[in-house]
């Protein structure tokens, strides 16, 4: 067997196994937006009916019935918006300093940070209500949005970004009299916009399907988000899986969006390894 004939082999294999990932990744999200316009009968009809015999949107007019999702729609936008803002802008300020301004003990300090992305929430949850409960923040917007503005990945991905950045375009705007805030917001930050909306979508992502965390700090329906309604669709018995599908489809459309007009940095934040010029 020729290279050739070789490699050939292997990009067929290769785009077979992608193939395979597509389709292993598709057909749950298929089902669950075909789902969101049926029936609830015919949500579980075996066997199993790929398209809904007509669509209807009384599914989503029926998640009222359950919970205000208008509410905590409202509550999920301004949480995950506020927190990607506020997590963007602090894990940039600690890049920075890790990346450009060297100190006694940074290296050190560097490595401490990333450790603490090998603790689990699920350890630290515990004490961090206890705290949350001495500060009097429980069932406030300032104790669901708080823990999620400090990240280590976001500060890591951040830092590993800003090093690229030649230390020449640094030093020649130190050489015009500017200080390191102004270098920072002028120089860095307008160099890091891929890599800063490559956090951004990780960081919305996951303040949006957050549901731990607001399950426990949260007590009231005025302050609970899109994720904890969902969970009231789930009933001990039996699930209404027609209007917990329409329920998702609600809950992925910010995201769809939000991605859809950051893919190209996102695109570049992912791919990038350096500063082309």
């Amino acid at each position: 067997m020729t290279g050739r004939a070789a490699e050939r082999i292997r990009d067929v294999a290769t785009h077979f196994m992608l193939w395979i990932a597509v389709i292993i990744l598709t057909v749950p999200f298929l089902w669950m937006l075909s789902g969101a316009f049926k029936d609830e009968l015919e949500v579980v009809k075996l066997p199993p009916q790929l398209l809904p015999s007509r669509f209807d949107l009384s599914n989503f007019l029926e998640i009222a019935n359950y919970f205000p999702i208008g509410r905590f729609l409202l509550n999920s936008v301004f949480v995950s918006v506020l927190t990607t803002i506020l997590q963007v802008l602090v894990c940039a300020m600690s890049a920075f300093v890790f990346a450009k301004i060297k100190f006694k003990g940074s290296g050190f300090l560097f490595l401490l940070y990333l450790i603490t992305m090998m603790i689990p929430f699920q350890v630290t949850m515990t004490p961090l209500y206890v705290i949350f409960q001495k500060l009097d923040l429980i069932d406030t917007y300032v104790g669901l949005i708080l823990p999620g503005i400090f990240s280590a990945y976001g500060t890591f991905l951040l830092r590993q970004h800003m090093m690229t950045i030649p230390n020449a375009i640094m030093e020649a705007a130190f050489m015009d009299g500017a200080g390191y805030w102004r270098v920072f917001v002028r120089v860095v930050l307008p160099l890091s916009k891929p890599a800063l909306a490559t956090l951004g979508i990780f960081a919305f992502m996951a303040s949006w399907n957050n549901f731990l965390w607001p399950l426990i700090i949260i007590n009231t329906n005025e302050l609970m988000t899109l994720p904890l309604g969902l969970s009231m669709l789930t009933g001990r018995w039996s699930t209404v899986w027609n209007v917990l599908m329409a329920g998702n489809v609600v809950s992925f459309v910010p995201i769809f969006i939000v991605f859809l007009f950051a893919q190209s940095y996102f695109i570049r934040g992912i791919t990038m390894s350096g500063v082309k010029g």
